[in-house]
């Protein structure tokens, strides 16, 4: 009878602590949600992204408000200023862009993905670099570079020089490596 007791708070206390690790990762679930999956998921077989960063760089950027728009006059989930985005409509061959297009989810979220895609082709995968030119501008990425202000193969995100652009990048990278466990 002892040993059945044994046994039974055993099984109790392993249904509390299995409880309480689903419902830890439930919560963060809803804190690290994944919106527009299947959209991302497309873009990012297309262009041979992994999804996770592509949702990591929308909820830092947007939040997921598809209709929300910057200071600065960045457009839509993936925060796209329309000049960027007229760039990789001529890049694509979209003809039939317009700035009322990057409200659009679907849009949006396949331009950020292309983009995302040509930036880690410049930067040669290395994601400090990509996120660095994702909100601080290729151009500024390329003359810390060649100024030596960041070293391609040991990169930092203390070296980077905008104080912004090292925050948004360690942002998205926590958000990213959260994402990677969760999903």
């Amino acid at each position: 009878m002892r040993m059945c007791g044994k046994l039974i708070i055993a099984l109790a206390l392993l249904a509390v602590l299995s409880w309480n690790i689903y419902h830890a990762q439930l919560t963060q679930r809803l804190m690290f949600p994944y919106p527009y999956k299947e959209t991302v998921e497309t873009y990012a077989a297309q262009y041979g992204l992994d999804p996770l960063l592509g949702i990591a760089v929308m909820r830092e950027e947007s939040r997921f408000r598809p209709r929300t728009e910057s200071r600065q006059g960045a457009t839509g989930l993936m925060q796209l200023m329309p000049e960027t985005a007229r760039w990789i409509a001529g890049q694509m061959k979209d003809a039939d862009y317009s700035e009322e297009h990057m409200f659009s989810p679907e849009k949006n979220i396949q331009y950020g993905m292309w983009y995302l895609k040509d930036l880690n082709t410049e930067f040669q995968g290395n994601i400090i670099l990509v996120l660095a030119a994702y909100n601080g501008g290729r151009g500024h990425v390329r003359e810390w570079l060649n100024n030596q202000q960041i070293d391609a193969d040991n990169t930092r995100i203390q070296d980077i020089p905008f104080r912004e652009t090292r925050e948004y990048v360690g942002k998205v990278l926590r958000s990213y490596a959260k994402y990677r466990d969760l999903y």
